[in-house]
């Protein structure tokens, strides 16, 4: 409970009972009947309520996220150089009065939607690149009021910090910093670095006014409209160029397979015809054998040969009769050694 406020409320009771009865007192004595007592009454309240007003009016309660600056007429600098801490304070009463300041942390929007900023409308950044395009940038600042430097906030700015130092002070390094960079280095590979200078720049400038820099928020990156374009434009192309480019290498996947394929067959018949190839070298090597074994064989029996012709012939055969000038193909028999039968 906030014992000041609770005095405060007391006293302007006090006040308004005040006022009452003395009305009541001034009705009443112009009907003939005054009210007994009323002097006394109005005195008590009178006294009442001046101890609980000079009471409110030297106590301040000084929350846990506020700090306070005492203005006071009884000092040289018109002001305490120490500023007050959180909890129950007093001060001289209707001498010196508290200014209090916030010290929890804030966020300052910069934003092109309408009712998403500090300031209603069109509060985004505009921004021009290095290679001369125009960006247009929506961002967040979180600071805080630096609770050690209090004092000196209120000589230099009062309450009017957000909008005469975080505000412009913002809006100008961001314009600054993004000036540095291509428009592709915003948007893709040096992002994160223009937000660490932004980051880093903010935080010295807000040290100078006795601000604490928390966070840099780079929320969004517009572009114009013939830009925006041209990117798309850009981007269609490479797509296009990134789909011929599967197409081609689709086909050569192809071309590779059928190849393959073909290479595959050949192999087939080479390896095919190379088996019947040993193969018939093997037959005729057998056969060679074999013709050699019969040879010898021939060679050591000569009467085989007409043996084996003779067991050929038809058993139905008595005579032959061939052309005289024609010679035997194998050598007959001599008749002279055969016995006739007797």
């Amino acid at each position: 409970m906030n014992i000041a406020l609770a005095l405060q409320g007391l006293a302007t009771l006090s006040w308004a009972f005040l006022i009452g009865i003395i009305a009541l007192a001034i009705v009443r004595g112009s009907r003939g009947r005054p009210l007994k007592g009323a002097v006394s009454i109005i005195i008590a309240t009178l006294v009442f309520a001046l101890v609980l007003t000079t009471v409110s009016a030297g106590l301040v309660f000084i929350q846990p996220d506020e700090r306070g600056v005492v203005i006071s007429a009884v000092q040289e600098k018109g002001y305490r150089e120490v500023e007050l801490q959180p909890g129950l304070r007093w001060v001289i009463p209707f001498v010196e009065n508290v200014r209090v300041y916030k010290i929890s942390r804030q966020t300052y929007t910069m934003s092109i939607a309408a009712a998403e900023g500090d300031v209603f409308g069109d509060d985004s950044i505009l921004a021009r690149t290095k290679d001369g395009q125009e960006v247009i940038i929506d961002a967040s600042v979180i600071y805080a009021v630096d609770p050690t430097k209090i004092v000196n906030l209120h000589i230099a700015w009062q309450d009017r910090y957000q909008n005469e130092v975080v505000r412009p002070l913002a809006r100008g390094i961001i314009r600054d910093m993004a000036s540095q960079y291509g428009v592709e280095e915003i948007v893709s590979s040096k992002r994160l670095e223009l937000v660490a200078k932004i980051t880093q720049e903010l935080t010295t400038k807000f040290a100078e006014n006795d601000l604490l820099m928390v966070d840099f928020v780079l929320r969004n990156i517009h572009f114009s409209d013939e830009y925006a374009a041209a990117v798309e434009q850009k981007q269609i192309a490479e797509q296009t160029a990134l789909q011929a480019e599967f197409v081609v290498e689709q086909r050569k996947q192809e071309a590779e397979q059928a190849r393959q394929v073909a290479q595959g067959k050949a192999d087939s018949v080479v390896i095919e015809a190379k088996g019947a190839a040993e193969a018939r070298l093997i037959e005729a090597e057998a056969e060679s054998k074999a013709l050699e074994y019969i040879a010898k064989v021939i060679q050591d029996n000569p009467d085989m040969l007409t043996y084996q012709y003779i067991s050929k012939l038809s058993p139905a055969i008595r005579v032959m009769v061939v052309p005289s000038n024609s010679p035997y193909l194998f050598t007959l028999p001599e008749t002279d050694n055969l016995t006739t039968p007797q």
